[in-house]
Order: structure tokens, then C-alpha cells, then sequence
């Protein structure tokens, strides 16, 4: 049911969410992001570094694209360098969970002037491909404004969407939330296996293993970095979002029931009127009949 469902992607995330703390690849305090700001939470898929993390990683990552974006396509970019094990352990998780073949792709940071020469990674890509791109995270829109060249430049390929862990829902180069630009700039969808607001909805006051990583403190750190960076499309959106699923949860149950009972209803009109029409026709053939007769007395 649409109930059960959701709740597993619920925990789905929650999990997705642990094993970024655990991993200690989403940390709290304060750092200075690409884009030059001052962020008080730091997501950095560079810190998966064992088998184990990899391999979990990979399944999240397959899961998402299954639910996203299915199956239908050939191929998954990751841009350099930090892209690069994310589509390999991606494309190994759906071959492993779906049974499906997708080759991946990547790209180098210097063309390679000799041995397989070119700028490209593992395979190779052909007129005609549907692409996936994968990455950590996106922040302002400037790596994809980087990889976006350097895919379509290689041959005559789709992109089918674009597919990161995080989705940090703040302002890309205008007040727009940086996956709504991606989507009105370059034709395609921008999705994440989970967003900030979960994230905080989460851990607020939350302790995992012991220890809280979201207390008063850090909370309304975010908070007012969402006042200057937050961006339209973005929490305030999800948020709007979340309410409405929530509410439809409730209200599928009362939609069945009076479905269930005007249905009813209808039936038991409709049998009556039929047996009604049924009668009442009989007796105004009778009248009728009646009528007839009377008129041909008279006549004759």
C-alpha cells in the first residue's frame, strides 16, 4: 500500500542518514565549501574509504536511481575524481540488485597523451547513450556546469538525469534552490537520496550510538545559514511537500470509504428506480389502454 511504501522510504533514509554520520562523512561545525561559504555542516563522499562502506553505498546510490530514474538507460558518469568510485560501486550494486549491465564513465582531469589516449574513463561513450550522472553533492551548480561540457562534447548522448547523496537545498547562482537551476538550465532532473531538512528533522536532539550530532547549537547554525543561502524551490518547497503526502495519507483512507459507500448508495438508487420505472411504465400502458377504449365508446 501507498502507506507501506512510504514508510520504508522513510527509513530507507533514516538509514541513508546513519551511514553518513557513521561513516563520518557528514560532519558538523564549521567549513568553507567550493563555492567560497561558510557552511556549518560539510558533506564529503571522500570519506568512504573501506569495502564494506563502498559496497553499502553503492546499493543507496542503485536504489535511488531505480526509484528516480529506473532502469532505462546505459550509462553512469561520474566526474572526477570523487564521481569516479561512486559510478563504479553504483553500476556493481545494479548489476548485483537488478541484474542489469550499466557500463560506467568517467572523465579525467588531463587527457592522457598516451596508452588508452583521451579524457575518459572506463567506457567510452557513443551517439545515442542515456546517461545518469553521479556525484557527492551540489551545492551552487558549478561542478555540473563542469561535467555537463565534457559529457555532451565526447558524442551525441541523453542525459537522463542527474543523482546526488545530498541535496543541500540552498541557492545556486540565483535565488533558486541549485537542483531547480540544474533542472530549468539543462533540460534534466536533479534528485537526491535525501535532503538537509531530513537530515535535521532527524538528528535534531536525536542521539545516535551515544552521541548527538544536531543539538540547540548547531540547529540554529543551520537555521541561519538557511536565512542567507536557503533557496526558493528548496526547503520551503519540500517542507510544503511533505505536509501535503502527510495529509494524503489520511485522507486515502476517507476517499475509500466514501468511494465505498456512495457506490453503494448508487446501486441501491438504481434498483429502486428501475423497479419503479418498471411499474410505473406498466401502469400508464394500462391508462393508456383505458383511455383508448373510453375514446372508442364515445366515437362509436
Amino acid at each position: 500500500t501507498y502507506r507501506e511504501a512510504r514508510t520504508q522510504m522513510e527509513r530507507y533514509k533514516e538509514e541513508f542518514i546513519e551511514f553518513m554520520v557513521e561513516s563520518q562523512v557528514l560532519k558538523f561545525g564549521e567549513f568553507t565549501l567550493k563555492s567560497g561559504r561558510k557552511s556549518p555542516f560539510f558533506m564529503n563522499a571522500g570519506g568512504y574509504v573501506t569495502g564494506t562502506q563502498l559496497r553499502k553505498l553503492g546499493e543507496y546510490y542503485a536504489k535511488a536511481v531505480h526509484d528516480n530514474y529506473g532502469l532505462d538507460f546505459d550509462v553512469l558518469f561520474g566526474p572526477a575524481y570523487k564521481g569516479i568510485p561512486l559510478a563504479v560501486a553504483t553500476a556493481m550494486a545494479i548489476s548485483e540488485l537488478y541484474g542489469k549491465d550499466i557500463r560506467y564513465c568517467a572523465n579525467r582531469k588531463e587527457i592522457k597523451d598516451h596508452g588508452d589516449k583521451g579524457i575518459l574513463l572506463g567506457s567510452g561513450l557513443k551517439d545515442g547513450d542515456r546517461v545518469v550522472i553521479i556525484e557527492d553533492v551540489t551545492t551552487s551548480g558549478k561542478s555540473i556546469e563542469e561535467t555537463y561540457p565534457v559529457v555532451m562534447a565526447q558524442a551525441d548522448v541523453e542525459i537522463r538525469g542527474l543523482m546526488v547523496s545530498l541535496n543541500r537545498m540552498e541557492k545556486g547562482q540565483t535565488e533558486k534552490s541549485a537542483l531547480l537551476e540544474i533542472k530549468e538550465k539543462y533540460g534534466f532532473d536533479a534528485r537526491a537520496i535525501v535532503n538537509m531538512q531530513e537530515v535535521v528533522e532527524y538528528l535534531y536532539q536525536r542521539p545516535y550510538k551515544g552521541q548527538i550530532y544536531i543539538d540547540g547549537t548547531v540547529k540554529e547554525a543551520i537555521d541561519a545559514y538557511y536565512k542567507q543561502w536557503r533557496g526558493h524551490g528548496g526547503i520551503r518547497a519540500a517542507c510544503r511537500k511533505r505536509a501535503q503526502e502527510e495529509r494524503g495519507i489520511g485522507m486515502e483512507e476517507k476517499v475509500y470509504k466514501t468511494m465505498s459507500g456512495a457506490g453503494a448508495t448508487c446501486i441501491a438508487v438504481g434498483v429502486v428506480t428501475l423497479v419503479t420505472g418498471v411499474v410505473s411504465g406498466i401502469l400508464m400502458i394500462i391508462g393508456g389502454a383505458k383511455l383508448l377504449a373510453g375514446r372508442t365508446k364515445i366515437l362509436f
